[in-house]
């Protein structure tokens, strides 16, 4: 009789022991003082005495993944940038509340365990963190063979951050009168692919490595940009600003992801016309035939993240963000809601530039 083993089950400890060696030097350059130990335990350990100064710590969390992005990765055998898509994901979906990102930990989960392929995703996760402030505390690789294809994995993680009870952003200090200041997307981010695969992939038949010229580059790294990270602009703006609230433009897009930290009654109008639609976005439209209703609840169509700012203070939030290299505009205005149609509803007008 053949003896079985995990390796005859298509799982290598061998494997996964590498690609733990592979990424230490990736994780160890997303350290923050309060983390405690390295990688290698079985839970990552954060020292939560710095707490201590804070009046009333509120905790936030947020899980998430990149969604079928991965897929874009795998295709063009590049795996050092979808990290950051993750971290974007994750940590400036705590920022918008006014949270300040501690530390975060992945889960990659694979077909077949390829060292290089994954510290190389593990690099990118771990520079992403550098740039949100946060450390890179723990993850874990699992090998699914039989599950997952030997060259397919996906990847989702988790994170946590503290703000000052009194420092919390929400909609309650939202008011009428305060203006909405758009953040530029570095691209389509990472929400949205199912449809833009299923358009100019599946449908038009385009290749990833075809040069298009609208995009003054190739298909591939067009679809491959990373997620802009928002996190140290969006806590200057907190700390800063007389900013009232934030939102994060992802799926659902900017009016169901501005609604929801708008208070009832209130309703926000946005001017298309105050940008113009970055390419990308209408090379989708274009393409597949996307009704404008379709492609803005889908996609974040330019706009990555929004700050509700006091109209007084808005030019000082727009050179703030322009001094953490975020292009920002104000896009529209926040109002009393006249009737029971408008409250608590975000209204797009106007065409884009």
């Amino acid at each position: 009789m053949t003896r079985s083993t995990y390796e005859a089950a298509g799982v290598s400890i061998e494997a996964g022991d590498k690609a733990v060696e592979l990424m230490k030097v990736w994780v160890e350059k997303a350290r923050r003082p309060e983390q405690v130990g390295g990688i290698g335990g079985f839970a990552g350990l954060f020292d939560a005495s710095a707490l201590k100064s804070f009046d009333r710590p509120l905790l936030a969390s947020s899980a998430d993944g990149v969604g079928t992005k991965v897929a874009i990765a795998q295709a063009l055998d590049k795996h050092d940038t979808i990290g950051f898509d993750l971290v974007g994901m994750l940590v400036d979906d705590l920022v918008v509340c006014g949270a300040e990102p501690l530390f975060l930990t992945d889960y990659i989960a694979t077909g077949r365990v390829v060292p290089e392929r994954i510290a190389a995703i593990v690099q990118g996760i771990a520079e992403a963190c550098v740039q949100a402030g946060c450390a890179l505390i723990g993850g874990e690789t699992a090998e699914h063979p039989g599950l997952l294809g030997p060259d397919e994995y996906d990847v989702a993680g988790s994170t946590t951050g503290v703000v000052e009870a009194d420092a919390l952003l929400g909609p309650d200090l939202v008011r009428a009168g305060d203006v909405v200041i758009a953040m530029a997307s570095s691209g389509l981010h990472s929400n949205g692919y199912s449809l833009v695969r299923h358009v100019l992939l599946a449908q038009a038949g385009r290749r990833l490595d075809e040069h298009v010229d609208d995009l003054g580059r190739t298909l591939g790294e067009e679809l491959l940009e990373p997620t802009r990270i928002y996190a140290k602009a969006c806590l200057a703006l907190a700390r800063d600003t007389a900013t009232h609230a934030m939102s994060h433009i992802t799926g659902g897009g900017l009016a169901a992801n501005l609604e929801r930290v708008l208070p009832p009654e209130l309703t926000v109008t946005i001017d298309r016309s105050t940008w113009a639609l970055p390419p990308v976005f209408g090379l989708v439209q274009r393409t597949g035939s996307v009704a404008r209703e379709d492609l803005e609840r889908t996609l974040n169509c330019g706009v990555g993240m929004v700050a509700l700012t006091a109209a007084d203070d808005a030019d000082r939030a727009i050179a703030l963000l322009a001094e953490h290299d975020v292009d920002a505009w104000v896009a529209g205005s926040v109002a009393a809601a006249g009737d029971d149609a408008e409250r608590g509803v975000v209204r797009l007008v106007g065409e884009h530039a």
